[in-house]
Formats: structure tokens, C-alpha cells, sequence
């Protein structure tokens, strides 16, 4: 007990710096999101079929090889005529991850409930150096 109390602040500090090389890990269980590495395996092992809500150009631009695209302001119409099979993963798509995240919400309501986002969008799958296709 005398150790702990002649060394609180060694021992504060310890604390601190294990917190704050935590904090990237409980920080990213919060995000949510599936990493490049884990939607390559997700595409690979459960025929995972990849969704880019981006705009039409953007995706003409570059997307993620086997994409298909659903514009966000059309996704709920499109998704069911492009994705029949509502028990196959499913992973959305857009450049940073931001619309992926909004179009997440409109999936799991039209009952597509193994839907996921790329974390990071594109370009985290850009710089995982993943192939792009471009239209």
C-alpha cells in the first residue's frame, strides 16, 4: 500500500498512456464498419455483393471492382430490383463512407439485414491498394 502511495503519479501516468493507446481500438468498435481486408474476405468466402451509392459519375470515375450502383436518392426504389436475395451480405459503398452510413439505415429497414459499410469508403479501399474498376 506505502508503494502505490509514494507512487500515485508513475502510476497515473501508466494509466493515462494505456488509455490513450486503447482509445484507436474503442474508438473504432464504435465507428463500426467493415475494414478493406474484412470486406475482401467477406466478398470471397459469402459472395458478398458490393453497393456504391455514389452519383453516376463518381462511379464512372472508380469503384470498387463488381460494384453495382444505386445513387443514395434512389436507393430505396433500386436496392430490391438490383439485389434480389435480402440474405446475402451486403456492403455499401461511397467515396468517404458518410452516404454509405445514411443508405445503412434504408437497407436494414427494407429487411437486408447482413448490410455493412465500408469503413473509410473508397478510399479506404484505395489505399489499402485494392483494385478499382473504371466505367
Amino acid at each position: 500500500m506505502k508503494f502505490l502511495i509514494d507512487n500515485w503519479m508513475l502510476i497515473s501516468v501508466a494509466f493515462v498512456s494505456g488509455a490513450m493507446l486503447l482509445w484507436p481500438l474503442v474508438q473504432g468498435a464504435t465507428a463500426g464498419g467493415l475494414s478493406a481486408a474484412a470486406a475482401v474476405q467477406l466478398i470471397n468466402r459469402e459472395r458478398a455483393v458490393v453497393v456504391d451509392v455514389s452519383e453516376t459519375g463518381e462511379f464512372a470515375a472508380g469503384h470498387v471492382g463488381g460494384a453495382k450502383n444505386v445513387p443514395l436518392g434512389q436507393f430505396e426504389q433500386r436496392l430490391p430490383e438490383v439485389v434480389k436475395n435480402k440474405g446475402v451480405p451486403l456492403i455499401l459503398v461511397c467515396a468517404s463512407g458518410i452516404r454509405a452510413k445514411r443508405a445503412l439505415a434504408s437497407a436494414k429497414k427494407l429487411g437486408y439485414d447482413k448490410a455493412q459499410v465500408l469503413a473509410g469508403g473508397l478510399k479506404a479501399w484505395k489505399d489499402a491498394n485494392l483494385p478499382v474498376e473504371k466505367a
